[in-house]
């Protein structure tokens, strides 16, 4: 039987025993937050989760082998409506999300995903148009004639042709059968929903496979591919997520992990710009062209911007789902911030925390009357709550632009008169 590693996402150190190979790969990989020999007891290792949750296997020579599962510390539930949400934040809004009596993480994705997948092919597979590039000894589509001319030297036959064909083995259908044939290789699926996924790979037979290491095939939302599009959405999680790696000294790492970072950062600046719909302007996400520097060599890149309907920027903000110290915020979040505020010319800066560091908190800078403030969004509640609560966060930030806005105009008229 396979040892099991269990952890828990930013939980205590704990002592476990494991092949030196592994326990190294664990190092080495940095997929946890601390992995290293225990210096009292030989053979084992001290081993603590960050912000990365899911499930890997890693297989040593010999047949050795050890599953590292890391649970997440929001509800299993709870961290899909978050990957969800920052997928569709519309056709997610509800939350309802059919987990069954899965609690953790990869079984209840593997259900969810399979699900998604059933409903999406009941009316048959999708079909559509796919572009073609072939050898042919008959004319199809167009002639690709600089490709006929550098591989056939002036050869009539064969002909590099490209044309459209109306098929199912298209980018929609690719995508599901990459992940369904992908869960079916992760450990810790169980058997029911492993059986359940096998018929639904067999439904897909005919797909031609993703090709490991290639970038997953793109797709646009349309009408026609509408009953698809909540599976689709699921299969760019697990592709996303998955890895499967060679590692030093013949072991093998095959794996689906989360990163609670990225997932909570992605999550916070959808729901932000979905609430400063109501206020006009335009949000941008991981905004570009923002330099901190007048020769711009120095970049910047905060998580979200919102710009009034003047087009000048009005709300900066930057999401921060761990605090790196048990207590309080640290200190380099608000330096990066201040950066933010001082190269876009805003009197406010604000970074939205997990709850769990501290409540809701400002400073104003010495010598410059920049205001950071640092809030705490709860994640412990249901997501009519979580999502009220971003958009009263969105409120606040609009209000505290607009009430500095009227003080600048205000000591302008001062100073000028």
């Amino acid at each position: 039987m396979t040892p099991v590693v269990s952890l828990v996402e930013h939980g205590p150190a704990r002592s476990f025993r494991l092949p030196d190979a592994v326990g190294r790969a664990l190092a080495a990989e940095k997929l946890l937050e601390e992995a290293g020999p225990d210096p009292y007891e030989p053979g084992t290792w001290r081993l603590r989760a960050g912000s990365k949750v899911g499930a890997v296997a890693i297989a040593a020579p010999g047949g050795e082998s050890v599953t590292v599962r890391i649970t997440p510390k929001v509800p299993v539930a709870r961290l899909f409506f978050l990957i969800g949400y920052s997928s569709d934040p519309r056709g997610w809004r509800d939350g309802s999300i059919d987990l069954a009596e899965h609690e953790e993480l990869l079984p209840a994705l593997a259900h969810l995903v399979e699900r998604q997948v059933d409903r999406a092919l009941r009316q048959g597979l999708l079909q559509g148009y796919r572009t073609t590039e072939e050898s042919s000894h008959v004319v199809r589509g167009r002639l690709r004639e600089a490709e006929q001319i550098r591989r056939r030297f002036g050869m009539p036959l064969p002909v590099e042709v490209t044309f459209d064909e109306f098929s199912t083995d298209i980018a929609e259908n690719r995508l599901l059968h990459g992940a369904v044939d992908r869960l079916l290789r992760l450990p810790g699926v169980p058997g029911a929903v492993r059986a359940r996924l096998t018929h639904q790979r067999s439904r897909l037979a005919d797909i031609t496979p993703l090709v490991p290491g290639q970038a997953p095939p793109a797709w646009r939302p349309t009408r026609l591919n509408a009953r698809y599009h909540a599976a689709l959405h699921l299969a760019e999680v697990v592709l996303k997520g998955s890895s499967t790696e060679h590692l030093s000294g013949r072991l093998c790492m095959d794996g689906f992990l989360f990163d609670m970072n990225g997932v909570y950062e992605e999550f916070v600046c959808k729901a932000l710009r979905e609430a400063m719909r109501t206020h006009g302007g335009r949000s941008a996400l991981q905004a570009q062209n923002i330099h901190m520097d007048e020769g711009e060599s120095i970049r910047l890149r905060p998580d979200f911007v919102w710009y009034g309907d003047s087009g000048m920027p009005m709300v900066v903000a930057d999401a921060k789902y761990k605090a790196r110290r048990n207590r309080g915020f640290p200190n380099e979040d608000l330096y990066q911030m201040l950066a933010y505020c001082t190269a876009l010319g805003l009197p406010e800066g604000h970074l939205v925390y997990a709850k769990g560091n501290a409540p809701h908190t400002s400073h104003r800078v010495r010598h410059a009357g920049t205001v950071l403030h640092q809030h705490a969004i709860d994640l412990d509640q249901q997501p009519a709550g979580l999502l009220a609560e971003i958009g009263a966060l969105a409120r606040r930030m609009v209000h505290e632009s607009a009430k500095s806005s009227r003080g600048r105009q205000s000591s302008g008229r001062s100073s000028g008169t």
